[in-house]
């Protein structure tokens, strides 16, 4: 990172945005000790403290919120006039933060690895983190997360593949258990509760011919993660509802018993999303035509599959 100008910017704006110097050396790929450096030097430069310092935390100052304000916005032009001057060569390069989920990441790391294949002179930096955050305001150029989590004034690119949850529960489980005939039944069983990012509990949605449900299930472990999840319901502790694309080994394996099937229909699956205001940079393009590309060769497969 530069000692001076856009480099010193850009320092400012990301410890703003992580109130922490060690999170936002990580996002700039720097030491702790440089981007301090940068900041310190911008702050004796313009006369003023632009961040409130303890051992414990950072938060801006008066000055510092109101320079913050106003040069953010400036900062998003420049790289703006920088991408747009940038397209106009013959290969695409530069770096691409996508926010997702760890599970939506997973799903489409193989997407990731072919797009930097393809294009070298690309870098990505992925963040997960499980709660739904302004990609705008948090510096990102895209998100990845299911379609109906994603904000209506964003643009979004399906990935082609519909989600579905299951139900599922060890062979074990059901040894001592009759599986579940309906939701309702699910009140009378031991399950493997989710949080959510938020913080609330989650209730397990079920829907069949228009009847939707939601249901408060009971268990003695509730856990926010699905691998975890699944190593609980291998184990016998009780049901869980997991994505199909996290079950899938197990059902295979036949680990896992899936119930209730025909309560969980297909959804709209994974989408890009990106905010539609703005220049859409080169590499961000590439990556969009990538996942068109991919779901129209999955179309084309599905139409000449032969029939059985």
């Amino acid at each position: 990172m530069k000692t001076s100008g856009l480099g010193e910017l850009e320092a400012v704006l990301a410890v703003a945005r992580h109130r922490n110097f060690r999170a936002a050396a990580t996002e700039l790929g720097v030491s702790t000790s440089a981007l301090s450096h940068a900041v310190a030097g911008l702050e004796r430069r313009i006369g003023v403290r632009l961040f409130n310092r303890t051992t414990r935390s950072v938060s801006l100052s008066e000055a510092g919120a109101q320079f913050v304000e106003s040069v953010a916005p400036a900062l998003s032009s420049i790289r703006m006039a920088i991408e747009r001057a940038g397209s106009f060569r013959d290969t695409v390069s530069g770096t691409l933060r996508i926010n997702t989920s760890a599970g939506a990441g997973r799903q489409v790391m193989a997407l990731f690895i072919d797009f930097l294949q393809r294009y070298p002179e690309m870098k990505l930096d992925i963040v997960t983190e499980g709660k739904l955050i302004d990609i705008v305001a948090d510096g990102f150029d895209a998100g990845v997360r299911l379609a109906e989590t994603v904000p209506q004034e964003m643009i979004a690119v399906p990935f082609g593949d519909m989600q579905r949850f299951a139900v599922v529960g060890s062979p074990a489980y059901f040894e001592r258990r009759k599986p579940p005939r309906n939701p309702g039944d699910l009140l009378a069983h031991e399950c493997v509760r989710m949080r959510m990012p938020s913080g609330a509990i989650y209730q397990w949605e079920f829907e069949r011919r228009g009847e939707a449900l939601r249901v408060d299930v009971k268990g003695a472990l509730m856990l926010d993660e699905p691998a975890m999840t699944l190593q609980a319901a291998r184990a016998g502790l009780g049901l869980a509802y997991l994505s199909e694309w996290n079950a899938a080994a197990d059902l295979q394996a036949g680990t896992l018993v899936r119930v209730l099937e025909a309560w969980t229909p297909p959804l709209d699956g994974l989408c890009l999303y990106y905010p539609g205001r703005r220049h859409v940079p080169a590499g961000l393009r590439a990556l969009i035509e990538m996942i068109r590309e991919q779901a129209d060769a999955r179309r084309v497969k599905r139409r000449t599959r032969p029939v059985q």
